[in-house]
């Protein structure tokens, strides 16, 4: 059997890498003449600035990934024995993500604390609830409103109000086997006496991993190569390029819904329409310097705030990158990001930060994602019709569990069930 993989982000990657531990073959191709998809990595004026993901977590799987693919002397671990902040009242107050911070945060009053503790009464998720209606809830409205929704919301740019639960944390919170009272869950984690992995990263960025993997399977991977049609060949299919036609057992999409689309069209006209569906937030990230001395992993902002940022990731201070913080800038929070240029976001983005923080700052560098990240909004119901005929699968951040470990574990399972076909 040969399997044919659409792109070589950290998704493709680690599909092909999982394939090939699995003896099968296997042969990808990404549009792009770099690999790794959001996960990259670039240096500017000497500083290393990653243009997605801002760290990992040293899972037992990665880091059995970076000593097969001999990164291990490249591996830096970050301080995360630092406050989470998010703004609140013209202010930053800690996240209260610990029993004493939660005990001491001026960011609940002391109804709200004890608002929490009834989160063990409450029962699970409603059918049709929304992300703010299930933690308004479970959690009272001080917790949900001025950190928990933010707290989730934020990585994808979209409002509690505007996400169903079965399609976005009720997702998360399966995954991670919590079915009843997300408190209680958290006390047999912290009793059962199991560290939470390292944040961790590499000497020149988080791109050295998808480098890594692309150069361990370069043989079978071509770059500045899209693929331009997929086409149904009867007991396989074909995947059409500039380069030529190649003829797989099955195919697995690992490109942004819209781009799976347009790819399906003529292999199925229905499968492309519902994917056309899922919505996606235009992101636009801005890094920039500053001197900026308080310790932190980063400041969020809920949605609706006068800052006109998202949240900020405090690079700097928990990575030890030389001045560096990232800013994240959407149409929630800038309604006019997308008009604007690279030089005027750049700008907008370092005086909010400022604003934010009281610390002055200059842009260095501005990335735009379009598609960004998966809204996870309403849109996702289209879910319930996602139904791919056979030897056609997808492993992409719309189907399975968000952020780079659940990509990691989602290529490693369906490897496992190719092979196993």
């Amino acid at each position: 059997m040969t399997v044919g993989v659409v792109g070589a982000g950290i998704s493709g990657l680690s599909l092909v890498h999982a394939l090939a531990d699995e003896d099968e073959d296997v042969v990808a191709f990404e549009a792009r003449d770099e690999p790794g998809g959001v996960m990259r990595s670039r240096r500017v004026d000497g500083r290393v600035l990653e243009l997605g993901p801002q760290r990992l977590r040293l899972t037992p799987g990665l880091e059995s990934m970076i000593d097969d693919l001999g990164l291990r002397d490249q591996l830096r671990t970050g301080d995360d024995d630092q406050p989470l902040y998010v703004y609140h009242d013209g202010s930053l107050e800690v996240v209260p993500l610990s029993l004493r911070e939660a005990i001491t945060t001026d960011l609940l009053s002391p109804l709200g604390k004890l608002r929490i503790l009834k989160e063990p009464l409450t029962d699970s998720a409603r059918p049709g609830e929304t992300v703010e209606e299930y933690l308004v809830r479970k959690f009272g409205h001080q917790a949900a409103h001025r950190f928990l929704g933010p707290l989730y919301s934020g990585l994808y740019g979209t409002a509690p109000e505007n996400m169903l639960m079965e399609y976005s944390l009720g997702r998360a919170l399966e995954n991670a086997g919590i079915d009843g009272s997300v408190l209680l869950w958290v006390a047999r984690k912290l009793l059962s006496g199991r560290e939470t992995p390292p944040i961790c990263t590499f000497d020149d960025g988080l791109g050295e991993l998808t480098t890594g993997l692309y150069e361990a399977h370069a043989e079978t991977i071509a770059l500045d190569t899209p693929v331009e049609r997929i086409d149904d060949a009867g007991d396989g299919y074909e995947l059409v390029t500039d380069e030529g036609t190649e003829r797989v057992d099955d195919v697995v999409l690992t490109t942004p819904a819209p781009t799976s689309a347009d790819l399906l069209e003529s292999v199925d006209a229905d499968l492309a329409a519902t994917l056309r569906k899922f919505n996606y937030n235009p992101i636009g990230m801005v890094f920039v310097e500053s001197d900026l001395e308080r310790d932190g992993i980063g400041a969020l902002v809920p949605s609706g705030a006068d800052i006109g940022i998202s949240g900020s990731t405090w690079n700097a201070s928990f990575l030890d990158r030389d001045r560096v913080f990232t800013c994240y800038v959407d149409p929630g929070s800038d309604p006019e990001m997308t008009d604007r240029s690279d030089e005027e976001l750049g700008e907008v983005a370092a005086a909010e930060f400022e604003r934010l923080t009281g610390a002055a700052a200059s842009p260095i560098h501005v990335h735009r994602w379009n598609p960004g990240m998966p809204a996870y909004d309403r849109s996702w119901t289209a879910m319930d019709d996602l139904e791919a005929p056979d030897g056609l699968h997808f492993c992409a951040n719309y189907v399975g569990r968000p952020g780079i470990p659940g990509r990691l574990r989602n290529a490693k399972r369906l490897a496992g069930e190719l092979s196993d076909d």
